[in-house]
C-alpha cells in the first residue's frame, strides 16, 4: 500500500504542478493557500489538515506572504500563532487554477466512471482515517 500511495502522490503532485504553473504558483503553494480558503488557520492547523510538517508549512506561508498571496492576521485564540488567510491576489491566483482543475477532475471521473470515482474517494478516506487512528496510538 505504501508504495502505491507514494506513486499516486507523485502522480497527483505532477498534475498539481501543471495545474498551478499558469497562476505562477507551485503545487505546495496551492496546497497551503487552499487550506485557508474557507477560514484562516494557524500554521500548525494547516499542517494538520494537509498532512504536512509545521516547518514546511511555515516556509511556504512566509513565501506566500512575501509574494502578496496571503497575509498573517492576529489570532484571538493564541497571541503568537497568527492566522494565515489569502489576499485578493491569492484568491485571484486560485481562481486561475480552478477551471483547469475542474476540467482535469471531470476527465478523471469520466475515465473511472462516477461509481468507481466515488468508491476510490471512499477508500482513500477510510485509509486516511485508519492511518490517523494508528498514528494517534503510537
Amino acid at each position: 500500500m505504501a508504495l502505491g500511495a507514494f506513486r499516486l502522490n507523485g502522480q497527483f503532485l505532477h498534475v498539481a504542478e501543471e495545474l498551478a504553473r499558469p497562476s505562477g504558483m507551485t503545487a505546495a503553494w496551492w496546497q497551503v493557500l487552499g487550506a485557508v480558503l474557507g477560514e484562516p488557520l494557524p500554521v500548525a492547523g494547516i499542517a494538520r489538515v494537509m498532512g504536512m510538517t509545521r516547518q514546511g508549512v511555515q516556509r511556504i506561508a512566509d513565501l506566500l506572504v512575501e509574494r502578496g498571496l496571503a497575509e498573517y492576521r492576529p489570532n484571538p485564540a493564541h497571541r503568537r500563532a497568527k492566522l494565515l488567510r489569502p489576499t485578493p491576489a491569492g484568491l485571484a491566483a486560485i481562481a486561475t487554477i480552478d477551471p483547469g482543475h475542474q476540467k482535469f477532475a471531470d476527465r478523471l471521473v469520466r475515465e473511472l466512471g462516477v461509481e468507481d470515482a466515488r468508491q476510490c474517494l471512499a477508500a482513500l478516506q477510510r485509509l486516511s482515517a485508519a492511518l490517523d487512528r494508528l498514528t494517534e496510538e503510537s
